[in-house]
C-alpha cells in the first residue's frame, strides 16, 4: 500500500512538472522609442524571478515565460512598463521618455552640467531649433530663439557679415563678437575680406553637423574662458553616433529667394517733371529749362526722351530671383565601445543681388572608441570649401544697389546689347560683365581627445585642437570695366591662419553621504595662433582672356605680413550641491596673452554663484501648482582681448627714402596695455508650474566694462597718430524674460510655445581727457549717453511760406534749456544726441505644433527702441538737389506758399535740406516672421513597408513678413563699408526665401 502511494505521488508530481513545461514558451519582440528608433540594452525582467535579458543592438529580445506571468521593461530615462504574457508569442513595446528622470544637460566649458542645478544664465538650442532654415549662416538660425541675444545680418549679400550681441555692446574699441567654441576648440573668427565689405567667417560651418548650441550669457558661466569671455561665449557641439544599429539620414531642399522689400523710385515722366521744376527754381524759367534739357539729352543718350522716353527699372536690374539648394547626408551608429558619425553637406545659393553667389561643401567625421573601462579616445575632424562670387561694398559705385541712383531715362544697354557706359554713375552691369571678385575659403577644424579614468570619481582629459582658416581672393577688372584706365588690373591675395589648442584637465565628481555632490574641474590650456598674409597687384594685361597676375606686364603693389599671438591659461571650477537643493559654484582662470604690454600680460578672472531650489523644501515639495522654483545669483569677471596681435608693442616698419631702404617707427608702445575687464552681476529665478507644463526664467543683470580698449589720438609732435590705451567705463543693465509652455499634450496633438523678451540699457560712464566727447561722423561717445549715439542737427520741417528747410538752433538759453527757435541755415544749428543705434528691446516668439503626421512651427523676432540713419538720403531723398533718381516721396515737395509738407522746395544744387540731420534718422522698430515650417511624415506602417524609418516632406520660409515703419529697404540692414554704427547706405535688404524639402531616414 505504501509502495502504491509513493508511486502515485511521484506520478502526480511528474505530471505537474510536465504540464508546467508544456505551458512555458519563448516570447520575443522589439523595444523602440517614440520616434520608432530601436533601443538597445533595455532590461527585460520576468517579474518575481531572477530571470531576465536585454535587448540587442536592433532592440530585439527573447525570453522564456509562462502565460499569466508579467514582463517588466526598464531603461534609463524612460518610463517603466509592465506587460502580462498572454497567448501571443510576440510583445512589442514602445517606451516613453520620463520627464521626471530626464534633466536637460548644458555644455558649460570643459564639461557639462544639469540645467536643473545650473546657477548661471545659459540658453540652449538643439539641432531641431536650427535645422531646415534656408540660410548659409548658422548665426541667422539662432535669431529670436534666445533671450538677450541679438542676431543681425549686415545686409542681403550671401556672404554678409553677421553681428551677434549678447546682452548689449560691451566694448568701444575692441571687438564685440562672442567667443565661438567648436567641440572645445576656440574658433578663428577674423574678417579677412579685402574688398571693403566684411564676410562671415562662420559660413564654413553647416547646420546639419550641429547637435546643440549653448550660449553662455552671464560672467559666471563665461568666466572659465577668462580674457576672451567678455562678449559671451557660444559653444557649438557637433553630432555624435549613438549606440544602436547604423542609421542613414538624408535631407534635401530647394528654394527661391526675393528681396524682403523694394522701394518706389521716380519713373522717367516724374523725373523730368521734378528736375525741370528744380532747375527753374534755381536758375529761372528760361535758363533753368535750357540747362536741365541739356542734362536730359546726356542722360538719355541716343534715345528720344521728349517723345518716346526710356523707362529703365534700375532696381529690377540690381535685384534678381535667388535660388538655394541644400543637401546633406549622414551615417551614424555605434556599440558599447565605438561610436561614429560621418556627414557631408552641399549648399548652393544664388543671392538676390545680381552677381552674388555662394557654393559650399562640408564633410565631417566624429569617431570615439572605448579601449577599456578606463580609457576612451577619439577624433573629430571637418573640412569645408566655400567659394563666393562677390560684389563691391555698399560705398562703391559699382555695387548693384547703387544703380537706383541712375535716372530711369538712361538706358541700361546699348542697341548692340552691351551695357551702356555713358550713365550718370558707373554702370554696375559693365563691372558684372568685365570683372569679378572671387573669394575661396578652405577650413579644417579638428580635435583629438583622450580620457582616462583613474577611478569612477576622477578622470583626466587631454585634447589637442586645430583650426586652419585659409582664404584666397582673386579680383580682375578688364579694360572695359568702370574706372579702368589700363588694359586690365588684377589683384590676388592669400591669408592662412592656424590655431593650435592644447587642453589638459582633471575632473573630480563624487557624492558623499547621499546629500553632498561635488564636481571639480582643474587644468591648463595653451593656444598658439599664426597668421600669414600676402598680396600682389598687377596691371596691363595682353587681353581680358588672361586674368591671372602672371600675365600682368607690370607689378604695381605687393604686401606681406606675418603675425601671431599666444594664450597660456590655468583654470579651475567647482560646483557643489547640498541635498540637491542648495547650489554653489566658483571658478577662476589665470590668463596670459602676448597681445598685451609686457608688464600686464597676465590677469586673473573669477566668479561666484549660488542657487536655491526652493521647490525641494518640504513646504513646497508636493505643491500641485508650483512644481519648480529656483533662485540664483552670480557675480563674475571676464575680459576682452579682441584687438590686434601687436597693439601694445612699439613697432617699426621698412620705408623707402629716395629709393634707399630704411626703418621708421609705425606704432607707439604701451607696456601697460591690458584686457578690458567686465564685471557682471546676475540675479535670476526659474519657475515651473503644473508639473512643468509652464516654465519660465527671469533675469536681471548689471554689466560694467572697465579699462575700455581705445585707440587714443596723440599730439602731432609725437610722430605717431594714436596709441591703444585702457580708458573709460561703460555699463549695460537689463532684464530678460523667457517662458515655455506646453499648451496641449495629447496622443495625436501637441502644441508648445516659447516666448522671450529682453531689455538692455547701455550707458557710457566715463571717457578719457576729463570726459571729453569723442565724435566720429554722425555718432558720439558722451558720458551719460548710449554708446555711439546719433549726434545730428535737428530737422524742423519746411517753412510753409517759402519752402526752406528749417532746423532747430538748440542753443543753450543760459538756464540749461535748449532753444527751439528755427533757422534755415544749418550752420546756425547745434548738434544734439538724437537716437540710439542699438535696440532697447529684443524678443522672439516660437510656436511648435504636431498633429497626426503633420508638424508646424513658426518664429517671430522683433526689435524696438532703435534708430537707423539713411546715409544715402542726402542723395536719394534730396528734393532734386542733384541728378540722382529720387524716392517717390519727394513728389510731395513744397510748391506754393501755404503748403504744409516735410519735403522742402526742389532746388537743383540748392542744398535745401540735404545736410546730415534728423531728417534722415528714422525709428527702425520691426517685427519679422523669421521662420515658418510645415512638414508631413508618412505613417509608420507605410514607412516600414518601404524599408525606411522616416519619410518627411516639408515647406519652410525665411523672412517672409516684416512689419515696420522704416521707409528704407530693411530695418536690419546696415552699411558694410564702415559708415558708422546704425547707418544704412545703399544696403541691400535681407532675402525672403521659400523652400521645399524632404527628410529620409533608414
Amino acid at each position: 500500500m505504501k509502495l502504491k502511494l509513493k508511486f502515485v505521488l511521484t506520478l502526480l508530481v511528474g505530471l505537474i512538472v510536465q504540464f508546467s513545461y508544456a505551458q512555458e514558451k519563448t516570447v520575443t519582440g522589439t523595444v523602440i522609442d517614440e520616434q520608432g528608433i530601436p533601443l538597445p540594452g533595455v532590461n527585460v525582467i520576468l517579474q518575481g524571478t531572477t530571470t531576465g535579458t536585454q535587448t540587442d543592438f536592433d532592440g530585439n529580445y527573447s525570453i522564456r515565460a509562462v502565460e499569466g506571468q508579467t514582463l517588466e521593461f526598464s531603461y534609463v530615462g524612460y518610463q517603466r512598463i509592465q506587460r502580462e504574457v498572454g497567448p501571443e508569442d510576440t510583445i512589442n513595446i514602445t517606451l516613453m521618455e520620463d520627464a521626471s528622470q530626464l534633466e536637460e544637460v548644458v555644455v558649460v566649458g570643459y564639461g557639462t552640467q544639469s540645467k536643473r542645478k545650473l546657477t548661471d544664465n545659459i540658453s540652449k538650442l538643439t539641432s531641431e531649433d536650427i535645422s531646415e532654415i534656408p540660410t548659409p549662416s548658422i548665426q541667422n538660425a539662432i535669431s529670436g530663439k534666445a533671450a538677450g541675444v541679438q542676431v543681425s545680418q549686415i545686409n542681403g549679400k550671401v556672404e554678409g557679415g553677421v553681428n551677434i550681441r549678447i546682452r548689449g555692446v560691451a566694448s568701444i574699441g575692441a571687438g564685440s563678437e562672442p567667443l565661438y567654441v567648436l567641440d572645445g576648440v576656440p574658433l578663428i573668427n577674423n574678417n579677412e575680406s579685402n574688398n571693403g565689405a566684411p564676410t562671415n567667417p562662420l559660413l564654413t560651418l553647416s547646420s546639419n553637423e550641429i547637435e546643440s548650441i549653448d550660449i553662455l550669457k552671464d560672467a559666471s558661466a563665461a568666466a572659465v574662458y577668462g580674457s576672451r569671455g567678455a562678449n559671451g561665449v557660444v559653444i557649438i557641439t557637433t553630432k555624435r553616433g549613438k549606440q544602436g544599429k547604423g542609421r542613414f539620414a538624408l535631407n534635401y531642399s530647394s528654394g527661391i529667394s526675393t528681396p524682403t522689400n523694394t522701394r518706389e523710385w521716380l519713373n522717367t515722366e516724374e523725373y523730368i517733371e521734378l528736375f525741370t521744376e528744380a532747375a527753374v527754381n534755381s536758375f529761372g524759367e528760361e535758363d533753368g529749362r535750357d540747362y536741365i534739357e541739356g542734362i536730359f539729352d546726356f542722360l538719355a543718350g541716343d534715345t528720344d526722351w521728349r517723345n518716346n522716353p526710356v523707362n529703365t527699372d534700375w532696381q529690377d536690374l540690381a535685384f534678381q530671383t535667388g535660388y538655394t539648394t541644400d543637401a546633406d547626408v549622414s551615417v551614424s551608429g555605434g556599440d558599447e565601445k565605438t561610436s561614429y558619425f560621418f556627414s557631408g553637406a552641399y549648399n548652393n545659393t544664388t543671392g538676390i543681388i545680381t552677381g552674388n553667389e555662394l557654393e559650399r561643401f562640408t564633410a565631417r567625421t566624429n569617431v570615439s572608441h572605448r579601449f577599456s573601462d578606463r580609457f576612451l579616445a577619439g577624433l573629430n575632424i571637418a573640412y569645408s570649401r566655400t567659394e563666393i562670387d562677390r560684389i563691391a561694398n555698399d560705398n562703391a559705385f559699382v555695387n548693384p544697389v547703387q544703380a537706383i541712383a541712375q535716372p530711369s531715362m538712361s538706358p541700361a544697354y546699348l542697341d548692340n546689347g552691351d551695357p551702356n557706359p555713358n550713365t550718370l554713375y558707373a554702370n554696375f552691369l559693365l563691372y558684372d560683365k568685365h570683372a569679378f571678385y572671387i573669394t575661396n575659403i578652405r577650413r579644417v577644424t579638428g580635435k583629438a581627445f583622450a580620457e582616462y579614468s583613474f577611478f569612477p570619481s576622477l578622470k583626466f582629459n587631454t585634447d589637442f585642437g586645430y583650426d586652419l582658416y585659409y582664404q584666397t581672393e582673386d579680383n580682375y577688372e578688364g579694360r572695359l570695366a568702370p574706372f579702368q584706365s589700363t588694359n586690365g588690373q588684377g589683384y590676388a591675395s592669400s591669408v592662412g591662419t592656424e590655431s593650435y589648442v592644447s587642453s589638459n584637465y582633471f575632473t573630480y565628481s563624487d557624492i558623499f553621504g547621499d546629500i553632498h555632490n561635488l564636481d571639480v574641474v582643474a587644468g591648463m590650456e595653451y593656444n598658439l595662433t599664426n597668421r600669414r598674409f600676402q598680396s600682389v597687384t598687377g596691371i596691363e594685361f595682353p587681353t581680358d582672356d588672361f586674368q591671372t597676375i602672371g600675365s600682368a606686364a607690370e607689378i604695381t603693389a605687393g604686401n606681406q605680413t606675418l603675425t601671431g599671438n599666444r594664450f597660456l591659461s590655468y583654470f579651475a571650477r567647482a560646483t557643489y550641491s547640498l541635498m540637491d537643493r542648495y547650489l554653489f559654484k566658483a571658478s577662476i582662470r589665470h590668463d596670459g596673452s602676448s597681445r598685451f604690454g609686457r608688464n600686464q600680460q597676465f590677469g586673473t578672472f573669477s566668479s561666484l554663484a549660488a542657487g536655491w531650489i526652493i521647490s525641494e523644501e518640504a513646504f513646497l515639495r508636493d505643491n500641485e501648482t508650483l512644481s519648480f522654483l529656483k533662485l540664483r545669483a552670480s557675480w563674475g569677471q571676464t575680459g576682452n582681448a579682441n584687438i590686434g596681435d601687436f597693439a601694445s608693442r612699439g613697432l617699426f616698419g621698412g620705408i623707402s627714402y629716395n629709393q634707399r631702404p630704411g626703418i621708421a617707427p609705425t606704432q607707439a608702445e604701451n607696456s601697460l596695455l591690458t584686457w578690458e575687464s567686465v564685471d557682471q552681476m546676475n540675479f535670476g529665478v526659474d519657475l515651473g508650474f503644473l508639473n512643468d507644463r509652464i516654465t519660465a526664467e527671469v533675469d536681471y543683470y548689471i554689466k560694467e566694462s572697465d579699462g575700455l580698449l581705445f585707440n587714443v589720438p596723440l599730439p602731432g609732435t609725437s610722430g605717431q597718430p594714436n596709441i591703444f590705451r585702457n580708458v573709460g567705463v561703460m555699463e549695460n543693465r537689463g532684464i530678460e524674460f523667457a517662458i515655455n509652455t506646453k499648451n496641449v499634450v495629447r496622443d495625436n496633438f501637441t502644441w508648445s510655445t516659447n516666448f522671450n523678451l529682453a531689455q538692455n540699457e547701455n550707458e557710457v560712464i566715463s571717457l578719457p581727457n576729463n570726459g571729453a566727447d569723442i565724435i566720429t561722423g554722425r555718432n558720439i561717445l558722451r558720458e551719460g549717453e548710449p554708446i555711439s549715439a546719433f549726434y545730428l542737427i535737428e530737422y524742423a520741417g519746411v517753412d510753409p511760406q517759402n519752402g526752406d528747410a528749417l532746423y532747430y538752433t538748440n542753443v543753450d538759453d543760459g538756464s540749461g534749456n535748449l532753444s527751439r527757435e528755427t533757422t534755415n541755415n544749418p550752420n546756425d544749428a547745434r548738434r544734439v544726441v538724437s537716437g540710439r543705434p542699438f535696440p532697447l528691446w529684443i524678443g522672439g516668439l516660437t510656436n511648435t505644433m504636431n498633429f497626426g503626421g503633420f508638424d508646424f512651427s513658426f518664429t517671430f523676432q522683433g526689435e524696438w527702441g532703435v534708430d537707423i540713419y539713411n546715409g544715402g538720403g542726402i542723395y536719394q531723398s534730396a528734393n532734386a538737389d542733384y541728378f540722382d533718381n529720387q524716392s517717390r516721396d519727394q513728389l510731395r515737395r513744397w510748391q506754393n506758399p501755404g503748403d504744409i509738407t516735410d519735403v522742402p522746395q526742389a532746388r537743383l544744387f540748392g542744398a535745401n535740406g540735404v545736410v546730415n540731420s534728423t531728417r534722415y534718422l528714422q525709428e527702425a522698430d520691426f517685427i519679422r516672421l523669421r521662420n515658418i515650417t510645415l512638414g508631413y511624415s508618412l505613417p509608420d506602417q507605410t514607412v516600414s513597408s518601404l524599408g525606411l524609418e522616416r519619410f518627411r516632406v516639408y515647406f519652410t520660409g525665411f523672412n517672409l513678413l516684416t512689419f515696420t515703419d522704416y521707409e528704407g529697404y530693411d530695418p536690419e540692414a546696415r552699411s558694410d563699408a564702415g559708415s558708422g554704427p546704425g547707418v544704412d547706405f545703399y544696403s541691400a535688404p535681407a532675402a525672403k526665401t521659400f523652400s521645399v524639402g524632404v527628410n529620409i531616414n533608414f
